[in-house]
């Protein structure tokens, strides 16, 4: 999922109005109560201006600068109002149908592996008893990167921090340690996260803790270009680096999680992550990043 270049460029107060909005608003519609039915979540929502109104007049905060009197948007009204038109239709109609269960994504890496012409390693999940797999997303992209790469190397599972150099001197380091990174850890042309979570049951605050890491990954990476677009200088890195994120399991993010997932276009509009991939999205989108990757590699070499 590539972002919406309407909201790419949007200066930080936006954001924090869509946030603002969203907390106090809430995430999802709330479906009516019925005698004996669970009450599931219901779709992604879109606040009215009214709700809008109600929750700054909540918290002691002024409309003026999103609304006119009567409830005529300004435009940066204008702009908030799509946004979450934007983010609400991409989530419902696209985002949702792209999330596997375990069985589908089993299904899903069995397919590929049969079709593979060589073996990368893939990691088991972290579950215990009936539930201990292959991790499957991990492997589907790792099968499908491998698949494109020809014989360039490629790091799947880097035991150590991302640094970039200059002069072959350490530039900027992360803070974490990531996924994979092509060709490696060491001045990477892509880093990339996986968040599996197939067999999870509830929404963990170890899921929540996934999405901070991104963000803390993608404030690190624009600290980097914001240093690099004040001058280039001798041994400067080329360009910045991608960074993906890579998600799925449907109950998780869709049944307990949509919040999250809300904040996963936010992140991504904000420049945080350059790429979030949902699900069987990866089997069409990645095999065109990892060629992308290819040709910038032979370019530099």
């Amino acid at each position: 999922m590539q972002p919406d270049d309407r909201f790419v460029r949007q200066p930080k107060e936006f954001w924090a109005n869509i946030r603002t909005v969203s907390q106090r608003v809430g995430y999802t519609v709330r479906p009516k109560r019925q005698s004996g039915v669970k009450c599931l979540t219901g779709p992604i929502k879109v606040p009215f201006p009214s709700e809008i109104r109600a929750a700054y007049e909540s918290l002691n905060l002024t409309t003026a600068h999103l609304f006119h009197d009567g409830l005529k948007p300004t435009d940066l009204g204008l702009r908030v109002i799509e946004y979450f038109q934007f983010r609400a239709d991409l989530l419902n109609d696209v985002v949702e149908p792209l999330l596997m269960n375990a069985e589908q994504a089993r299904k899903l890496y069995e397919r590929l592996l049969q079709k593979s012409k060589r073996r990368t390693a893939v990691p088991m999940n972290k579950q215990s008893g009936s539930m201990k797999n292959p991790a499957y997303l991990t492997g589907i992209v790792n099968l499908l990167i491998d698949a494109n790469l020809g014989d360039l190397p490629c790091n799947y599972d880097p035991q150590t921090l991302t640094t970039i150099t200059r002069n072959r001197e350490p530039f900027r380091t992360l803070s974490r340690r990531v996924d994979g990174a092509f060709p490696g850890p060491m001045d990477p042309l892509a880093v990339w996260e996986i968040k599996e979570y197939y067999y999870t049951t509830t929404f963990g605050s170890r899921v929540a803790d996934g999405v901070y890491e991104t963000l803390l990954d993608g404030m690190e990476l624009e600290e980097l270009d914001r240093e690099l677009k004040k001058g280039a200088r001798q041994g400067d890195p080329q360009r910045s680096i991608q960074n993906l994120l890579i998600v799925d399991a449907h109950f998780t993010w869709w049944i307990k999680g949509r919040s999250y997932l809300c904040r996963l276009i936010d992140m991504l509009h904000m420049g945080y992550v350059d790429e979030v991939l949902f699900g069987r999205e990866v089997v069409d989108r990645l095999p065109v990043i990892v060629r992308k990757w290819v040709k910038e590699y032979l370019r530099r070499t």
